[in-house]
C-alpha cells in the first residue's frame, strides 16, 4: 500500500527519477508502532491509509532512512511530528487522510503537545492546508539521488482535540 501510494500518487508532482529517490525517504518507521502511534484505516477489509504522529524528534523518514532521531520532544516546547500519512490509491478523496490527522491531534493534544508539525509531499500539501497546516519552510531532501521537494509545515492544536479521542 505504501508502495502503491509513493508510486501513484506523486505522479504529476514528481518526475520519475523523484519518485524512485522518494523511496528512500519515504516509508514506514516502526517506532510508531512500538510507541503505539500509528493508525491504519480498513474500509471494506482493506487496508484505505495509514499514519500517525510521534512525540520524538524524527521529522520523517522510514525505518530505512538515516538521521533518525529517537530523542523524546518537550509538549511545553516542541510540536508533536505528524508522520508517514499514506492513502492508498484507490482510496484517495474520501477522508482517509482526515480522519488520520483528526486522530493525530486529539492524541497529541492529550499528551499535552500545542502544536504539530509534519514534512509534506507536493502532492500532500492540499490535504494539509485544507486541515489547517501552514508552510514554514521549503526543502530538497537528496539522499536518494533526484533531490525531491518537500515543504515544512506546521498547525496549533485547538482545545477541542483533546476532547475528540
Amino acid at each position: 500500500m505504501v508502495a502503491a501510494a509513493i508510486d501513484e500518487l506523486q505522479k504529476g508532482f514528481l518526475d520519475d527519477a523523484q519518485i524512485e529517490s522518494s523511496r528512500s525517504i519515504m516509508g514506514i518507521d516502526t517506532q510508531l508502532v512500538d510507541d503505539g502511534t500509528y493508525f491504519v484505516v480498513e474500509i471494506d477489509e482493506q487496508v484505505a491509509g495509514c499514519g500517525g504522529w510521534s512525540r520524538r524528534a524524527t521529522l520523517y523518514g522510514g525505518d530505512h532512512s538515516s538521521g533518525r532521531d529517537p530523542a523524546l520532544l518537550d509538549p511545553r516546547r516542541d510540536p508533536a511530528k505528524v508522520r508517514a500519512m499514506y492513502t492508498h490509491p484507490a482510496f484517495t478523496r474520501r477522508g482517509v487522510g482526515r480522519l488520520i490527522l483528526s486522530r493525530c491531534e486529539a492524541a497529541a493534544a492529550a499528551e499535552g503537545f500545542a502544536s504539530l508539525e509534519l514534512m509534506a509531499t507536493l502532492s500532500g500539501r492540499p490535504l494539509y492546508e485544507a486541515a489547517g497546516f501552514v508552510p514554514i519552510e521549503h526543502v530538497e531532501d537528496a539522499a536518494g539521488g533526484a533531490p525531491v521537494p518537500l515543504i515544512r509545515m506546521r498547525k496549533p492544536i485547538h482545545a477541542a482535540a483533546s476532547r475528540t479521542l
